[in-house]
């Protein structure tokens, strides 16, 4: 829902925000759960078929004019990036701590302004360049490669990542022209179907209690998503964003309490190090949007 629907309500935000970390976080241990019986490719199926059900309400309320689109290419070549980031995710955490992948999930920013610089062209100085390197040092940190054997989960979490950042910067050249609904729609009905192809190699009927589980992952990956909509519709990003740290919180604690996993003293250094500057990153894009858009404006106004 756009912005311009909401009154500016900064605890609306923070709250809508601080409600998305737990609900990923959970639909994350959901997927973790599940991927002790299922494969994780047929879970990352089950994810998005569900969430379709969920969407073709509002397509077909639509009458079709959602997916009128004049870049259909762009929003096929997004979802086969997001489909590849999806399933090596998925299966990382099935073997990965979850506050780990939590922690290591936040250099997707990091990698996304990178991105922007060979793909867009977008120019970037000296600061978040500085910020940037600061990041993937926090990284290090964490996987202290030489003292440690880097473990597999945490190079498909960072794999993941960049392939996820890849997505991004196609969404910022699409959301120039296509609202996010379409957007949305498209990546919905994509990835269902191309994550079916891998799921059918790997497929084992679930049963039981796995259906409720694999229900329970679409619906809190679904409010999350409305949640973190939520929040940037009732506060700027430079406010709500640092909130999203919580995910190693609850990840960690959520760890502990169905898996048993510890979270190291490394891990935690390493997240504040990547989250801050990942957040720098974000917030100083963001102010110098702004400043860009308040220049482009009083020109405008100055021609008139």
């Amino acid at each position: 829902m756009p912005n311009s629907v909401h009154k500016k309500n900064v605890f609306l935000g923070c709250a809508a925000m601080l409600a998305s970390t737990l609900l990923f976080t959970v639909m994350h241990t959901s997927v973790r759960h599940l991927t002790s019986d299922l494969h994780p490719f047929e879970v990352a199926f089950f994810r998005n078929a569900l969430a379709l059900l969920f969407f073709i309400p509002i397509i077909a309320r639509s009458r079709g004019t959602l997916l009128k689109t004049n870049h259909f290419k762009w929003h096929l070549l997004r979802s086969a990036f997001n489909i590849v980031a999806m399933l090596i995710f998925f299966y990382a955490l099935s073997i990965t701590p979850l506050a780990t992948v939590q922690a290591l999930s936040f250099t997707a920013p990091l990698f996304t302004t990178v991105l922007a610089v060979f793909i867009l062209g977008e120019r970037i100085r000296l600061r978040r360049w500085a910020a940037i390197a600061v990041g993937f040092t926090g990284v290090l940190i964490i996987i202290r490669p030489g003292i440690q054997p880097v473990e597999l989960g945490t190079i498909l979490v960072l794999c993941s990542a960049s392939i996820w950042a890849l997505t991004m910067v196609i969404i910022k050249r699409l959301s120039n022209t296509d609202s996010p609904l379409t957007i949305t729609a498209y990546v919905t009905i994509f990835l269902t179907i191309m994550s079916l192809i891998p799921a059918l190699l790997v497929w084992k009927t679930p049963m039981g209690t796995q259906w409720g589980w694999l229900f329970f992952a679409a619906i809190t990956g679904t409010l999350a998503q409305l949640c973190l909509a939520k929040a940037f519709a009732y506060a700027d990003a430079t406010i709500v964003l640092p909130i999203d740290f919580a995910k190693i919180i609850w990840g960690s604690a959520l760890g502990y309490l169905f898996f048993g996993e510890y979270v190291s003293a490394y891990t935690w250094i390493g997240a504040v190090i990547i989250f801050a500057s990942a957040s720098y990153v974000a917030i100083r894009e963001r102010q110098l949007e702004k400043q860009s858009t308040g220049h482009s404006a009083s020109l405008n106004k100055r021609d008139s």
